[in-house]
């Protein structure tokens, strides 16, 4: 059985013999007793070796991260890290690690120049471990929900968001591009069964080099048949919700190495998100300092002032139709805006989910498709789909990696992606 540090802090241990795998997070080497601190995905433990013990000399050639084995007795000690240590009976050495580069007090980017050892550090861990817990609850929520979950494919022939995004590949003999949305597709399948989802990666050739953007991200996307925006606005609250429910209930011990406030996030959960017009959120915006006018886009800057006294989600509703890209069906009580919705995250986060009702006509379809300069042929099959039966639908974009950014209260969207793409880095 294999048996990590979380599990033998607690009583019922005392006094047993178990064996640890582990890196060494740390080692003070002494004449009479050295320390080191043993480290796996579970979090740190202290222990002891004595010069009496045979397992001293060995000890004593480790250095830090070097990988071992680890045998010994656990004992409760109040001055340790968890109240208790083990004392060494037997060790193996994996590996003994050259002198380590990271130390405490590194820039940024060296950081992430050498992210795949500061990977291993107990903070990323606690991020890694708090994003898989977000992308396993996106499934149950969408399984339990009744939704199937439905692939689409990376390379693409036309361009969903725009052209400007878009990143260009040689497809053998002809021209495509890496997707940036699922969206078009979506629209194809939502027609036979009705609620699909997908998690998938997506590409934006965006050269914004802001806090929350990356070129390569993670798409929560979500489509269903006869629904309206103030249906996938409904699913958006109780997805985040349960997100964070699950996140609350998982990882206690993660967000409180990070430091995270949890009643924030208990709050979130037990309250009714606010439901804003595009126009509001203009006002709301110029009584917090900025001077935009109406048509004016939202941007990372706009977005954090308008949301930093923000303590729940806000919904954006109903932008001007100019602001939208052309899958996006006009108000019929209102032709200059659309029916759309993008959801603002509190405390200065801003955009987390795009969505809102898709244009479910041709004449509006290909009208549309011409005022954004786009060539009908690009898009034949979907028109082909307002041709034959169309159906009223509704869908949304969730940005995993910035839901993440804000349940951690990270200060970058770069912290809680194992390997991060921006327009500055492709590696490691």
């Amino acid at each position: 059985m294999d048996v990590y540090i979380k599990d033998i802090k607690k009583q019922e241990w005392e006094g047993k013999e178990v064996t640890l795998n582990g890196f060494v997070n740390s080692i003070r080497k002494g004449k009479n007793n050295s320390f080191l601190i043993l480290r796996d995905p579970s979090g740190t433990l202290q222990c002891v070796s004595h010069a009496s013990d045979k397992t001293f000399e060995d000890v004593n050639k480790i250095t830090r991260e070097s990988s071992v084995k680890i045998t010994g007795s656990i004992k409760k000690d109040d001055r340790s890290e968890g109240g208790y240590e083990l004392h060494i009976t037997g060790i193996e050495i994996y590996s003994i690690a050259e002198p380590f580069p990271l130390k405490k007090g590194h820039k940024k980017v060296f950081l992430f120049d050498n992210r795949h050892l500061w990977i291993r550090s107990p903070k990323t861990t606690a991020i890694m471990k708090i994003r898989s817990t977000v992308f396993s609850a996106i499934h149950e929520f969408f399984i339990s929900n009744g939704f199937y979950e439905i692939q689409s494919p990376s390379f693409v022939g036309g361009s969903v968001e725009g052209g400007a995004t878009l990143f260009e590949t040689n497809y053998f003999d002809k021209k495509a591009y890496l997707t940036q949305s699922w969206q078009l597709y979506a629209e194809a399948m939502v027609d036979s069964l009705w609620k699909i989802y997908t998690v998938a990666p997506s590409f934006r050739a965006e050269k914004s080099r802001t806090w929350r953007h990356l070129t390569e991200f993670w798409h929560a996307e979500a489509e269903m048949a006869f629904k309206t925006n103030e249906d996938a606005m409904d699913l958006e609250e109780k997805l985040i919700k349960y997100i964070i429910k699950e996140v609350i209930a998982k990882n206690e011990d993660e967000l409180r190495l990070l430091k995270r406030d949890t009643k924030f996030l208990e709050n979130v959960v037990n309250r009714p998100f606010l439901r804003m017009k595009y126009e509001e959120i203009i006002d709301l915006a110029n009584k917090n300092g900025l001077k935009l006018e109406y048509g004016a886009d939202l941007g990372a800057d706009e977005e954090r002032i308008i949301t930093s006294k923000l303590d729940v989600p806000v919904f954006s509703i109903n932008y001007p139709i100019a602001l939208k890209p052309f899958y996006h069906k006009p108000d019929p009580k209102d032709p200059k805006h659309v029916l759309c919705s993008d959801l603002l995250a509190p405390e200065g986060y801003g955009e987390i989910i795009g969505g809102g009702q898709r244009v479910d006509d041709k004449e509006t379809l290909l009208k549309r498709l011409k005022e954004e300069g786009l060539d009908e042929k690009n898009y034949e099959w979907y028109i082909d789909l307002r041709r034959y039966g169309a159906i009223p639908h509704s869908g949304f974009g969730l940005g995993v990696d910035r839901l993440v950014m804000w349940i951690c209260k990270l200060p970058h969207i770069m912290y809680v992606v194992p390997f991060p793409r921006t327009p500055r880095r492709l590696n490691p």
